[in-house]
């Protein structure tokens, strides 16, 4: 069977979800298959463990396959690559799928510009790459709207989980999303980071949601077991999470990306490391 860009872009979200769940997979563990222990892993909620790895080392290979049409996959695959080594101190590895990524078009200098790289910022290793990398001012608006959308959502999910506390109704309050760009980008990274967002959008909609079933089922067995559940509260807690819930959500509509009249669209260099703060 051919893979398409659409079929591979849906599994690097499953695998960058998963690695935002901590589900990766040690390597020297592999795969739990015991019957126990996927029993156990599906009544707690915990999911099975992903080879994350090994997952987006395929996706460079697919990607590669499919032409110019995958490059954009394989920038994202070895941006993902660097991710599990960066986290893992990997260093040498990081900075060679990084450079990897790069090659492939990856532009994400928001990303890079995230403190959390200062470490780094001094490596002529880093820099170097970093010094390769290039962007339209447009793709540079995207970016950065893209980055603070996940702080968005986090913001919200936050929030979401403190409004959740002592409400009596069985009802369940999907999170708030803001519809993502569909603008043409110039560079690959602009791809990589719009399925990033869903991957985060994702993880944290399920946090929600299991929040809210927990809450919901506990709710429902107080109504069973005995008196203490108030009902008219919970009309009235449903009331005001649906009122809540419409709020946010005219919020995320309101969040939408709106392309900057006259952002230019040819490639540039990024701007020096240190100077983008989201």
């Amino acid at each position: 069977m051919v893979d398409s860009v659409q079929a591979l872009s849906g599994r690097f979200v499953d695998l960058t979800a998963a690695l935002l769940q901590g589900r990766e997979a040690q390597p020297s563990s592999g795969q739990p298959g015991g019957l126990r222990d996927r029993f156990s892993r599906a009544m707690t909620g915990a999911g099975l463990k992903v080879d994350v790895a090994a997952g987006m080392r395929d996706l460079v290979l697919r990607g590669t396959a499919l032409g110019p049409q995958g490059q954009w996959i394989v920038a994202a695959a070895n941006s993902g690559l660097a991710t599990l080594a960066f986290k893992h101190r990997n260093y040498d590895a990081a900075l060679s799928h990084l450079g990897g990524a790069v090659a492939a078009g990856y532009s994400n200098c928001v990303a890079l510009n995230d403190p959390v790289f200062r470490p780094f910022w001094g490596d002529p290793r880093f820099t170097a790459i970093y010094g390769r990398m290039r962007v339209s001012e447009a793709d540079l608006d995207e970016l950065l709207w893209l980055t603070r959308e996940i702080q968005a959502m986090s913001r919200e999910a936050t929030q979401a989980s403190i409004d959740n506390i002592g409400r009596h109704d069985t009802g369940v309050s999907l999170l708030a999303q803001a519809p993502l760009p569909i603008r043409e980008p110039q560079t690959a990274g602009v791809f990589v980071a719009r399925l990033e967002l869903i991957a985060v959008q994702r993880v944290l909609q399920h946090l929600a949601m299991n929040s809210d079933i927990n809450r919901s089922s506990n709710n429902i067995s107080l109504s069973l077991i005995d008196d203490s559940w108030d009902e008219r509260q919970a009309r009235r807690d449903s009331w005001e999470a649906d009122r809540v819930e419409r709020a946010r959500q005219r919020a995320a509509e309101a969040r939408a990306f709106r392309e900057r009249p006259g952002a230019g669209r040819a490639l540039m260099p990024c701007p020096p490391l240190g100077s983008l703060v989201v």
